[in-house]
């Protein structure tokens, strides 16, 4: 990997970057700040993280004269890389009303100013390689955050009861769904992991051999419709169907139906979305649903989650690559039967899979290093993208994780049998 072409990636850098501004231009000031559960982060850290990524791995390690933009953001905006040192605490970013939103805006200026010019300068070659491989980094990094920015607004906006609209833009009826198909694929020995093709996170490494068994995966994603039969067939009541700890999840926390649906006192369901409240379309893919709520639905249904292995090797094998998101961020409407759809570009898939390192994983020497790896316990994988992933972001490999309880993210239900 090589820095050939400093105005080709001079282009590149500012296109992430101005990306992350547009998803907050619809913002104020004060959306920008509030943090609505310690999972999620408010847009103005999440704007500050990502150029402390750059500031910190780049202009530190290779600007000449460097002096930090402003020397305490060091620790206010480092998320969880303990070799680079002090952290402000994860729960308590949303009481961060200082650095203003302004200051925030002009520390990206000042560092996207100094990485151009360290992009156009002479640095020899061993130097523009390893600029050219964090500079990569750094993008996927912030592409990552640009997901998280859209998810973590989401679950902001739907704590307040006026509902509002992030985009305020009508969201059309989606077409019924066709049944679904399944779709059989060919056990044996497969080949998973990162193949060579473009960008990886370590954690798709090394590319390894897996076998499987003779399976089966639905053609399509669980719509809004087919999970509201499980809740009016008592799914959330039948502890038969559930894991022991996802029966106490839900106990705990009363649960009885997906994040952001709501019930009217006239019965009618409705369900939060970036646009505001709609009416709940049976068709459109269900989102927004626990690993819990996925096996639990699985199970009612006669069917079980795919392993990560499953779905990688029917990805591959059907050629499903991934398309571009939907206009809007919210999930698509109904595909084809008969094919393999919605991998990519609508919904995070639940495998059955824990996360854990590949045969012979190393993470990569220090502070970087901790990008993926420490994180490789209680953990499940989820596979394809989301409605909210950048263009260009997703691939096969892709491993996302999170715990089995998580639901803010746009997580969705494709079966296996």
């Amino acid at each position: 990997m090589q820095l050939n072409d400093p105005a080709v990636w001079t282009a590149r850098y500012r296109a992430v970057r101005e990306h992350s501004l547009a998803l907050a231009a619809p913002l104020s000031d004060e959306d920008c700040g509030a943090q609505s559960m310690p999972d999620a982060s408010p847009i103005k850290w999440h704007l500050a993280h990502t150029t402390w990524f750059f500031e910190t791995f780049i202009l530190e390690a290779m600007e000449g004269d460097f002096q930090p933009f402003h020397p305490a953001f060091r620790v206010l905006f480092n998320s969880y890389y303990n070799g680079v040192g002090q952290k402000h605490p994860r729960p308590q970013r949303g009481l961060l009303t200082r650095p203003p939103m302004a200051q925030v805006r002009a520390y990206r200026v000042d560092v996207d100013t100094r990485i151009a010019a360290l992009i156009g300068s002479g640095l020899d070659a061993d130097a523009r390689s390893r600029l050219a491989a964090l500079l990569t980094l750094g993008l996927q990094h912030e592409q990552q955050h640009q997901e998280l920015m859209l998810t973590d607004v989401k679950h902001l906006l739907a704590q307040n009861g006026l509902y509002p609209e992030y985009r305020a833009e009508p969201l059309p009826a989606a077409a019924p769904a066709a049944a679904i198909a399944w779709l059989p694929f060919d056990g044996g020995v497969t080949q998973i992991g990162y193949d060579g093709d473009g960008f990886c996170f370590d954690n798709e490494l090394p590319r390894h051999r897996q076998f499987v068994e003779p399976f089966a995966l639905a053609s399509r994603l669980v719509t809004n419709g087919e999970y509201l039969a499980f809740i009016e067939a008592g799914g959330y009541r039948d502890a038969g169907l559930w894991l022991a700890e996802g029966w106490d999840w839900i106990g705990a926390q009363g649960l009885d139906r997906p994040l952001y649906w709501h019930r009217g006192d006239d019965g009618q369901w409705h369900e939060f979305t970036l646009m505001g409240l709609q009416p709940l379309d049976p068709h459109r893919p269900l989102a927004h649903v626990s690993l819990f709520e996925a096996d639990a639905y699985a199970h009612w249904a006669g069917a079980r989650l795919p392993t990560e292995a499953e779905w990688e090797h029917a990805a591959r094998s059907a050629g499903v690559k991934p398309g571009a998101p939907p206009p809007l961020p919210h999930p698509g409407g109904a595909t084809p039967p008969e094919a393999l759809h919605d991998m990519f570009d609508h919904c995070w898939q639940w495998t059955s899979s824990s996360y854990a390192p590949y045969p012979g994983f190393r993470p990569a020497a220090g502070a970087i290093g901790e990008y993926n790896g420490k994180f490789m316990v209680n953990q499940y994988v989820l596979r394809g993208s989301s409605c909210a992933t950048p263009a260009g972001h997703a691939r096969a490999s892709y491993r996302n994780f999170f715990p089995a309880g998580a639901r803010w993210q746009f997580t969705g239900i494709r079966l296996a049998r």
